[in-house]
């Protein structure tokens, strides 16, 4: 589990925008640049060059939640 007023301070470094939390996955989502960042022993990994891409399935789904 993420705390919630960490999330609620950070943001995507590649556009900015707000994350989401993906408890069962462990990353850290976001919408605006497809990208999934991993959460590696409880710490958030905010690099580009460590996210993953969202397939575009996983994009409709997580934009639906927000």
């Amino acid at each position: 589990m993420i705390d919630q007023k960490l999330l609620s301070i950070l943001v995507c470094p590649v556009s900015k925008a707000p994350l989401q939390y993906h408890e069962q996955g462990q990353e850290l989502i976001c919408v605006a640049s497809a990208l999934a960042y991993p959460i590696r022993d409880g710490i958030p990994v905010m690099l580009e060059s460590q996210a993953r891409s969202l397939t575009p399935d996983e994009k409709e789904v997580f934009r639906s939640k927000h």
